[in-house]
């Protein structure tokens, strides 16, 4: 599925992979969220409204800069700034298509993620 991650105006293009977690992650849309800083800058985090489901996930992953991701253990909403040592308990939701510049940075944001048109 494709969607939009609006950040200052800018619309981000990224893909949700066909996983039970993707298309949970999808079902809330369209989601507004802030996003802070976590992990020295490496990623940005938010909590979402509900947990996803991971059954069907690996027990882990190691992220790379760009992924849209969960992680289980918090119930939280983590994208990638930066590549990272595999984590158990993340689960890969996606990544962005393109650049990510507008959420690449330092400090909270307010995003708003939904379906592409």
């Amino acid at each position: 599925m494709n969607i939009v991650v609006e950040v200052d105006g800018q619309a981000l293009p990224a893909t949700l992979d066909d996983t039970a977690a993707g298309r949970a992650f999808a079902e809330m849309l369209p989601l507004t969220l802030s996003l802070g800083d976590f992990g020295g800058g490496v990623e940005k985090v938010a909590d979402l409204p509900g947990p996803l489901p991971t059954n069907d996930a690996p027990s882990g992953m190691k992220p790379v800069a760009g992924d849209i991701t969960y992680y289980s253990p918090w119930g939280n909403l983590a994208i990638f700034r930066k590549g990272f040592s595999h984590a158990s308990g993340l689960v890969k939701l996606g990544r962005f298509t393109s650049g990510f510049d507008a959420i690449d940075r330092s400090g909270s944001i307010t995003v708003t993620i939904k379906a592409a048109e």
